[in-house]
């Protein structure tokens, strides 16, 4: 108890030297785009279409930069420079749902909190802040005066900077982490049983203690030919005989920031076993090219050479992996983009800015789907997920022109109904080596 007393007192440290860099960020947008303050929502859920039930709530991720309240509607930050940031904390007068107590969390002392009965309120409180520039989604807002909604030039600039993570956000990443890698061991204990994905699922949500609506991104988790759906959506209720594969894309959130892992199990040992193998060994060689300075469009092609001789190697391809990679061939069998920052959000924003005032680095010519195309720096935090996928569609595409003559129809057949294979690390980018925040998580669960 001792230990996790002192834990919590070194992240409320770091959480103090976060919202620091936070502020002196918010200083420079806003002198740069001319605004004085800034009103930054929550949000609220929107409302389903002919009905009185709302979406899950998902907070605005400019407002949980700020702010560890990820679960409360209605809720409004205002900032401006030289003066303590304000949180106005919606507790409405309201008989149909229990409002949030006022938080009394350690983070608290760094903000003036005062309750927000409505929405009504606001413009009172923000008397006297000047020009400001509101951050939230439209159709929560009211009205309000274009110029100074989500201005594009303000957001550029937090979006660029906010790829930079500060040592609180790393050390959340690193409990988000943690809670996956236990509720993915769980998880895989429960394919082994021959339960079904809906109750792999289930095992899963359990393991981690949240909810399906607090997961940064809707689960995956797929069985035999399910997994050569890169987002495949459903759950199944019932396990498919034989139960040959299982790729589970599942993550978890601590205060607000994402892990997001992925891995790939074979029920039984064979060629899918050892193309899982070759694929873990070259996903560990990519964790490791995750170094400041790099350039992630590099890393990603690096991806595509390596996945082209894991197939050849695999009898998969007749070519070597330079030849595969510039007749398309690997296309057919990686699709995707090798990764994405994370942080906020799974896909956090600014992954294709040159600069703060929004230029773009351009993706590499023949790969559309890179999320990622920005020179690695000390903070940025990244996913590693090469894949391997026998998807009917591209399949049916390569053999139909010329790339059918550089592809082992048989092997490809044979391994069809396992679906495909991807494995998938959070990496930080340090001053020395990088950080796997996966394989971490994963070596304490085990231990």
């Amino acid at each position: 108890m001792g230990a996790e007393r002192l834990n919590e007192r070194t992240l409320d440290l770091l959480y103090r030297e976060h919202l620091t860099a936070a502020m002196q960020r918010a200083d420079r947008a806003l002198a740069a785009t001319g605004f004085d303050a800034l009103e930054i929502h929550a949000g609220i859920p929107p409302t389903l279409f002919l009905d009185d039930q709302d979406y899950p709530f998902k907070v605005n991720p400019h407002f949980k930069a700020w702010v560890p309240v990820v679960d409360n509607p209605g809720c409004v930050l205002l900032y401006a420079p030289g003066g303590r940031p304000r949180l106005l904390f919606h507790q409405p007068q309201d008989y149909w749902h229990k409002a949030a107590p006022l938080p009394r969390d350690a983070w608290t002392r760094e903000f003036d909190v005062v309750p927000l009965r409505s929405a009504s309120e606001i413009a009172a409180r923000r008397d006297g802040l000047g020009r400001t520039a509101v951050i939230g989604p439209a159709t929560a807002l009211g009205h309000v005066d274009p110029e100074r909604l989500n201005p594009p030039g303000l957001l550029t600039r937090l979006h660029y900077e906010r790829a930079i993570k500060s040592d609180y956000e790393i050390e959340c990443m690193r409990r988000a982490s943690r809670l996956g890698a236990q509720a993915h061991l769980a998880a895989l204990a429960a394919f082994r049983e021959g339960l079904s994905e809906y109750e792999v699922q289930q095992r899963y949500l359990r393991a981690c203690m949240q909810r399906e609506e607090e997961m940064p991104y809707n689960n995956i988790v797929a069985y035999n030919e399910n997994a050569a759906t890169l987002h495949y959506q459903h759950l199944e209720r019932e396990a498919p005989r034989p139960l040959r594969s299982f790729l589970i894309d599942a993550g978890a959130q601590f205060r607000g920031y994402a892990a997001d892992i992925t891995r790939t199990y074979a029920s039984a040992p064979g060629a899918y076993a050892d193309l899982i193998s070759e694929m873990d060994r070259m996903q560990r060689a990519l964790c490791a090219e995750i170094v400041a300075g790099r350039d992630y469009r590099d890393v990603h092609l690096t991806a595509h050479h390596a996945i082209g001789e894991v197939l050849r190697r695999a009898g998969i391809i007749r070519i070597g992996p330079d030849a595969a990679v510039e007749t398309g061939v690997t296309g057919v069998f990686f699709p995707h983009g090798i990764g994405h920052l994370l942080g906020l959000q799974v896909h956090d924003v600014g992954g294709v800015l040159a600069d703060p005032e929004g230029h773009e680095r351009k993706r590499p010519e023949g790969h559309p789907y890179l999320r990622l195309t920005r020179r690695l720096e000390p903070g940025v935090v990244v996913t590693v997920e090469p894949g391997i996928y026998f998807i009917d569609s591209l399949l049916a595409a390569a053999k139909s022109d010329a790339r059918r003559d550089a592809i082992e129809w048989k092997a490809v057949e044979a391994l069809r109904p396992y679906g495909g294979i991807r494995i998938e690390d959070d990496v930080a980018t340090t001053r020395a080596a990088p950080e796997n925040l996966t394989r971490d998580a994963f070596a304490r669960a085990a231990a």
